[in-house]
């Protein structure tokens, strides 16, 4: 299919893109293309003006420091994920990016395009909200801060008004003592995953002193869910990691569609959990150069 007939602006700079986008009411950004121009071309979006944001300076940079890592909204997926700076503040991103779609979708498609297609089924939107990372959006009245936890209000829904452009996103440096880990499972490789999950799991001396994990395909939004509670002996060992498993489901609602039935992922949801909770802890244990908890 075609898409529906739309305008097209290709402003040059911000304060340019703030102005259309504020006068519109029935716009939608393109950056990568990568998620919006399938739904034009299958007329699941039919927006009356799109606005090209590509030649906008300013959006394509990578800043690390030690308290996190800022890219704006211009950044490809593969040069994020190549940058080893950011590697290095805030690992889960290269590794959650190599899980995205295929080599030529991360060329072009942007991460925060991705964060604000806000599909359940993606890894991007997931992992800003296990780390607890925020965007930045401007509009011609000014800038606002968006934190992860009130950025998908619903499926397939950010909180970025209509004439508001997320410039940027931001997520925290991985603590001190602390390790990252994602799996997931799809039908090919570079589908969309039948269910994905990803953990945070903190350590001290060794030890484990918190356990965070975040969710996609399997909810109608990224979901997170604190599984500290199942590892008060302070290590990843079988009967931790169940009741870490049996912990998850109690939180979450897998869904019934056509590729995956909810049993299924429910099943998928309990494997990966152990698998992802005890590579994480062993990656925190590898960067703390510890072989295991001190007794």
């Amino acid at each position: 299919m075609k898409p529906a007939p739309f305008s097209y602006a290709r402003p040059t700079t911000l304060e340019e893109a703030l102005e259309v986008l504020g006068t519109s009411g029935d716009a939608k950004v393109l950056a990568g293309g990568q998620s919006l121009v399938p739904l034009l071309s299958m007329r699941l979006a039919a927006p009356g003006l799109l606005v090209d944001i590509n030649g906008l300076p300013g959006l394509s940079q990578v800043d690390c420091d030690s308290r996190g890592v800022r890219f704006g909204a211009l950044v490809r997926h593969a040069e994020l994920m190549a940058d080893a700076d950011a590697a290095r503040v805030q690992p889960l991103l290269a590794k959650a990016l190599g899980l995205v779609a295929h080599g030529t979708i991360r060329n072009r498609g942007t991460t925060v395009g991705s964060i604000v297609h806000a599909d359940p089924a993606a890894e991007m939107p997931m992992v800003l909200r296990l780390l607890g990372g925020s965007i930045t959006v401007a509009s011609t009245g000014g800038t606002r801060e968006i934190g992860a936890e009130e950025f998908f209000p619903g499926p397939m829904e950010s909180s970025v008004r209509t004439d508001e452009l997320a410039v940027s996103a931001w997520v925290p440096a991985l603590a001190d003592g602390a390790g990252v880990a994602v799996d997931e499972v799809a039908r090919r490789h570079g589908d969309y995953a039948l269910c994905g999950v990803a953990a945070v799991v903190g350590t001290e001396g060794g030890r484990i002193t918190s356990v965070r994990a975040g969710y996609l395909s399997v909810c109608e939004v990224p979901t997170v869910v604190d599984l500290s509670e199942a590892f008060a002996a302070g290590t990843a060992d079988e009967e931790s990691l169940d009741a870490a498993a049996d912990l998850a489901l109690g939180a979450l609602e897998p869904e019934d569609d056509i590729h995956a039935s909810a049993a299924y992922r429910t099943q998928l949801a309990r494997t990966l959990t152990r698998r992802v909770i005890r590579a994480a802890h062993d990656d925190a244990l590898d960067r703390a150069g510890k072989e295991g908890p001190t007794p």
